[in-house]
């Protein structure tokens, strides 16, 4: 089990999108507590480090710290919207 840090801007954005988009966002981000990423992928350039997961029409970006089993949301934004 990874434990995943909501920083307090992250839950602004996610509060903004419509009820049925957040619980796919949650049901995604719950994956991740049970440390399931398969389909994730590894960001590139000033993003390196970070790995992203789709939640339909969203993108939840995240650092994932491995040896402390700590994974840090990032942003969750649309995907026209999150790099």
């Amino acid at each position: 089990m990874y434990r995943v840090v909501v920083p307090d801007f992250v839950l602004k954005e996610i509060r903004r999108i419509s009820k049925e988009d957040q619980k796919l966002i949650l049901k995604k981000i719950s994956e991740l507590e049970e440390g399931r990423f398969h389909g994730d992928k590894p960001l590139k350039g000033r993003y390196k480090g970070k790995y992203r997961k789709r939640a339909g029409n969203y993108r939840i970006v995240y650092l994932r710290e491995g040896e402390l089993l700590l994974i840090t949301l990032v942003r969750v934004a649309h995907r026209k919207e999150v790099y």
